[in-house]
């Protein structure tokens, strides 16, 4: 295990541990168990900043707050860890405890006296995540969740757009880098065949998927409407990406990156309709609720939380992805990542494309294994240099905090929130803000294969 992985696993659990807190704050039925079956609580409220009947610790107020406690302590992170080059720096025990050979690998390690330490180093961050979290709980209502809200907005825009970066990213360099391997030996174009054909396979699955179950012969033209124009779409994109035109100037454009970004569209688009509220339709004297998940054209709606547990474990693996990757290419490539990303060449074929060969020249500079008490190897890739950007890894999960709140409490929405429907019944402002991520994505990359014209 190296020790830059380490910590990130050990960031990446405090975040999801904050955000698990969210879901069981804005949770109906968990606010309904507690009032019935905790004892005293009706007199536990009387004495917590939370009203007379802790409305401000369950609901929308209650994840604005968690997720306010959750941001400050990302963002004072990112601007104290501004600009940290090395491990060494005095500033970087602060992300990643390292004293007397001990790395602050925390939790992930043995407890034996020597990482004794860095394990309370972890502990003592955990506690003051709590803090901030309980400590915006004394904040008035009066302006707060108003002002937060909007700072919510602009932070949860930002994200997507980070978000949007990288998969576009993704996909042209997979692209390249296979390609690239290509020209050197013929074995890479099955590969390249194999992959463009499986993501084809899984987007025109998923819109026939998404026809199905979420269409309805009576109504529904929305969703109808949605998807023709986003199937087109991907279609449009696959052609502009094979015309003569755009492979004189951008010879390693083809329809690997095109089948990518097809099914991020078709994820897109069904996270969009999954988030829309539902129609009531009178279809054969029934009248029926439709539109929405577990939806068949010809029977009785019925719920299938399927759907939204899926929905919300893509949505937060894609989160956390974008908050790793985002650090690591900050940097590799500086400040402007997000435009210097796209002209890197590769000088030869990899499976691990995502980490340019520069990773191994010029950050690690060098490694050493150790054994832990416990007999695991531990390899300590941050002797010389810092493999990842320290700020820019927080200042991504600031803004992921922010993404979070806006997609629980449905955006513009947000008086009314509760999880059992953010990701079945949703709001009309989370739908539309998702169909304008999904066509942002596509300018996005016709943007890329049309801008060397």
């Amino acid at each position: 295990l190296r020790m830059s992985t380490g910590t990130r696993i050990l960031y990446t659990l405090l975040h999801v541990l904050a955000s698990a807190v969210c879901c069981l704050m804005l949770s109906r039925t968990v606010a309904q168990a507690v009032r019935e079956k905790v004892p005293f609580s009706a007199v536990l409220c009387k004495h917590l900043p939370g009203g007379a009947d802790c409305e401000r610790l369950v609901g929308s107020s209650a994840v604005y707050r968690v997720c306010f406690g959750t941001a400050c302590f990302h963002l004072v992170q990112a601007a104290l860890l501004l600009n940290v080059r090395s491990s060494t720096d005095c500033r970087a025990q602060l992300h990643n405890r390292y004293r007397d050979g001990a790395w602050g690998w925390g939790l992930l390690g043995a407890l034996s006296p020597r990482r004794l330490l860095p394990h309370r180093f972890w502990l003592l961050k955990l506690l003051v995540l709590v803090g901030l979290c309980a400590a915006s709980f004394f904040i008035p209502e009066d302006g707060f969740i108003q002002a937060w809200h909007y700072m919510g907005i602009c932070g949860g825009f930002a994200f997507i757009l980070i978000q949007l970066v990288l998969i576009t990213a993704f996909a042209h360099t997979w692209n390249k880098n296979w390609l690239t391997g290509a020209a050197q030996d013929k074995r890479w174009y099955l590969a390249v065949l194999l992959a463009t054909a499986t993501f084809y396979t899984l987007a025109s699955a998923a819109f026939s998927f998404l026809y199905k179950y979420y269409t309805h012969p009576a109504a529904c033209h929305l969703n109808k409407a949605l998807l023709t124009i986003n199937g087109s779409l991907c279609g449009i994109m696959s052609f502009i990406s094979i015309t003569p035109c755009v492979r004189l100037k951008q010879p390693r454009s083809g329809l690997l990156q095109s089948s990518i970004i097809s099914c991020y569209v078709m994820y897109l688009t069904f996270s969009a309709l999954s988030s829309r509220p539902p129609e009531r339709v009178l279809y054969k004297g029934q009248n029926l609720t439709v539109c929405f998940p577990g939806v068949r054209q010809d029977e009785l709606q019925t719920e299938d939380t399927t759907i939204a547990i899926l929905g919300a474990a893509i949505m937060y693996a894609c989160v956390l992805f974008a908050c790793n990757e985002a650090s690591y290419l900050a940097e590799v490539f500086g400040p402007l990542w997000m435009v210097k990303v796209y002209s890197f060449e590769f000088k030869k074929p990899s499976c691990c494309f995502c980490c340019p060969e520069k990773m191994e020249e010029e950050l690690r500079g060098g490694c050493r294994v150790e054994e832990t008490a416990g007999g695991q190897c531990i390899i300590q890739d941050e002797r010389d240099h810092v493999v990842y950007s320290y700020s820019a890894f927080h200042f991504v999960f600031f803004l992921a905090s922010l993404y979070v709140m806006m997609t629980l409490t449905n955006w513009f929405s947000y008086e009314n929130a509760v999880l059992e429907t953010t990701f079945t019944h949703g709001s009309w402002s989370t739908f539309w803000v998702k169909v304008s991520s999904c066509w942002a994505c596509v300018v996005l990359y016709l943007w890329l294969l049309l801008s060397p014209l």
